[in-house]
């Protein structure tokens, strides 16, 4: 049940991560507070397909 997922900055729209989630465990779109290193900060992260 695990897939595989893309993690998008929401600033500057750069997809930054590649991560599994568990569709059982979280069916909407996840977000996270990650670093991005074309922001140079930490920002929200948002799930891409």
């Amino acid at each position: 049940m695990r897939v595989k997922i893309t993690l998008r900055c929401s600033e500057c729209k750069q997809r930054n991560y590649n991560t599994m989630k568990n569709k059982k465990n979280d069916p909407d779109r996840l977000e996270m507070r990650k670093y991005c290193k074309f922001c140079r900060k930490h920002t929200i992260h948002n799930e891409t397909k």
